[in-house]
């Protein structure tokens, strides 16, 4: 018998089927071959359509049966995750009004920073634990406000997760941790913050009907089977956002456990208890997979946008064909790169800077002494270093870290990086050979509510190796307390 997961990326569709005893893999794959398209009609504008996103389920689907050779009757549930933060708008008949304004769209930052200012920024932190910043909220606000046509034929709202549910289903629901996703759960009244649509003008109806996660929240109907070819009447079990999902991936799910993420940005998703708000707007709050009234968890989440796209980027103007042949030269340089610094952040404005955008620097160039390995040894270290950054503004938001899991991706390969975070730490990596869709298949047998079990399996499925803190850290300070002097130089020239 097996599950199946799907994982919504801006990117791609990816699809994994595992074995539902062990958790075991049995095909990883991803639709289309190639990147989907992002509409950007406008500057800051970004945006899918839903459709697409079903379309690629269907033949994804189709071909992991195949190429897997398995027997469609034997798959007895189904998983989700999504790109968070998007807006998905549906009419009566369950069709998409207009596109998906998707997570990386800023159209609706005013908007958010307005209800921030105008109903109290105490408020929202202690009812939302975050402001209600440029998240699904705010964004079906910009529709009510800039295509009222559009707005008053809409029957419900949803994330994107939401409506490939709704396309396997036929029902229209969410999930508390899609509705914390878009700043629409109130975390003291454990309930929708109506309050919040009331003061965006927006109708309360417009919210699904609320399902719980590791439960039944619909089954596959006859329409979807045709078209997907999963069997009639198996159940969607599980849904969450991609960060929240990739830390059930990893068996981060209790207080001290965190999730890292090293691919084109970085994340840092840390599962906390519930606390009274947010200490830094820096840092966001979201509910967690395994949220409870009795045990409520807290995913906090900090995000760098200036991470591994500072390497791809090094590779594909430098002449380097591979990141291997990078890390090779890399690590011909001593720790500090000989005085070469890497400030990382040329992919947009960066939260845990305040929103602001100071852009890649590369900062000491020797010409007499300097070459390429520097270059690669600094981008790398820059990069390490926003991490250990990026772990201070947790901590500053009460974050309690005992232990960091993450998956084996470009960054984390790296021994420079990773030896250069866990020393700066002071926690070991833990490494892990899995996706968002192999965690979202696994989440299916998650309705036993066996979270030992869970783990057991990512520990014999996928552990790769561990990073351990070295013990001669006073280089690794030496070079990161120069790179943290460069950076607040550049930071208080911005102000």
């Amino acid at each position: 018998m097996y599950y199946i997961g799907y994982d919504i990326g801006s990117s791609s569709v990816k699809i994994a089927v595992v074995e539902a005893e062990t958790g075991k893999k049995i095909i990883v794959l991803n639709e289309p071959q190639n990147e989907m398209e992002i509409m950007s009609l406008h500057p800051d504008w970004a945006e899918q359509d839903p459709g697409i996103w079903w379309q690629h389920i269907c033949t994804a689907t189709k071909r992991a049966i195949r190429e897997a050779n398995i027997e469609a009757s034997k798959i007895q549930g189904v998983g989700i995750s999504y790109q968070m933060h998007g807006l998905v708008i549906i009419d009566k008949n369950g069709e998409p009004l207009r596109n998906s304004i998707i997570w990386c769209d800023s159209r609706a930052v005013e908007i958010g920073n307005k209800a921030f200012d105008e109903i109290g920024h105490e408020k929202c932190s202690e009812h939302l634990l975050n402001s209600p910043g440029n998240f699904t909220a705010s964004k079906l606000k910009w529709v009510k406000e800039n295509e009222p046509e559009i707005y008053n034929k809409i029957y419900k709202y949803m994330l994107p997760g939401d409506y490939i549910a709704y396309k396997l289903t036929g029902e229209v629901t969410t999930t508390k941790n899609g509705l914390s996703e878009g700043m629409l759960w109130d975390y003291k009244e454990n309930k929708v913050a109506n309050w919040l649509l009331d003061y965006y003008g927006i109708d309360q109806s417009l919210t699904p009907k609320i399902v719980e996660n590791f439960t039944n929240q619909g089954i596959v109907n006859e329409k979807a089977s045709k078209e997907s070819g999963l069997p009639v009447g198996i159940p969607v079990v599980y849904r969450a956002g991609d960060q929240p999902n990739n830390a059930l991936a990893l068996n981060v799910l209790n207080p001290g456990e965190v999730a890292a993420t090293g691919g084109t940005s970085g994340v840092f998703y840390a599962v906390s208890e519930m606390s009274s708000g947010n200490k830094t707007n820096r840092v966001n709050n979201f509910v967690h997979v395994n949220y409870e009234l009795d045990t409520p968890r807290i995913g906090k989440l900090l995000n760098i946008n200036g991470a591994g796209i500072q390497y791809r980027w090094l590779r594909n103007n430098m002449g380097t064909e591979t990141y291997e042949t990078m890390n090779r030269k890399a690590s011909k340089i001593a720790v500090g790169s000989e005085g070469v610094v890497v400030i990382p952040f040329g992919n947009g404005a960066e939260r845990m800077f305040n929103n602001k955008n100071i852009g890649t620097h590369f900062l000491n160039l020797n010409l007499n002494i300097h070459n390429s390995a520097h270059l690669f040894r600094a981008s790398l270290e820059g990069i390490a270093f926003s991490f250990v950054y990026g772990m201070e503004c947790l901590k500053e938001d009460k974050a309690t870290i005992n232990v960091i899991r993450a998956g084996n991706d470009n960054l984390f390969r790296s021994e420079i990086f990773s030896n250069t975070v866990a020393t700066l730490i002071g926690h070991e990596i833990e490494i892990y050979n899995t996706t968002g869709a192999v965690g979202a298949a696994r989440a299916v047998g998650l309705k036993d509510g066996d979270y030992n079990k869970f783990g057991s399996s990512i520990t014999t499925n996928d552990h790769v190796m561990t990073f351990l803190p070295l013990k001669n850290a006073a280089p690794y300070e030496e070079a990161y307390q120069k790179w943290k002097q460069e950076l607040e130089i550049i930071l208080t020239y911005k102000k």
